[in-house]
């Protein structure tokens, strides 16, 4: 998909009647990860389309779900943003990549970017909460 042509409510709602099946859950929260283009951020441009996942995080893959797909994230350094506010709202990420990231002794890694979507989550409220995890590296 591509912020142009976001199709993450059609993706959600596909996986979430999926998730009851799925056994070895290892906490209640949903994730949403995107895996960009290595140079998505050095030539943005909001139709390019970049990879989508609606995750759930399991201890182990012994009891997925016939149809379902697997993910394992690579393990690295990542900056956390607590969030309250609507997901339609792009101010955060606006923040986070034209403050906070050119300001820091960090640049964003190639590697997914997820938000975990814990039980204060509340799609498009105000009052939503989520985590925000964007993966860094040491600037050069």
């Amino acid at each position: 998909m591509s912020l142009v042509n976001n199709l993450t409510g059609q993706l959600w709602g596909r996986m979430g009647p999926e998730i009851k099946t799925i056994g070895n859950r290892a906490s209640e929260d949903k994730i949403s990860l995107q895996v960009y283009p290595s140079d998505y951020y050095l030539a943005f441009n909001p139709a390019r389309k970049f990879e989508k996942w609606a995750l759930v995080e399991v201890n182990s893959f012994d009891m997925i779900p016939e149809g379902l797909q697997t993910f394992e994230l690579e393990g690295g350094l990542y900056a956390v943003f607590d969030y309250k506010g609507s997901s339609n709202d792009p101010s955060v990420f606006q923040y986070i990549f034209s403050q906070w990231i050119p300001q820091s002794a960090y640049a964003v890694d190639d590697r997914p970017h997820f938000e975990v979507l814990g039980a204060n989550y509340r799609n498009d409220d105000p009052e939503s909460e989520e985590e925000i995890w964007i993966p860094i590296k040491a600037s050069s």
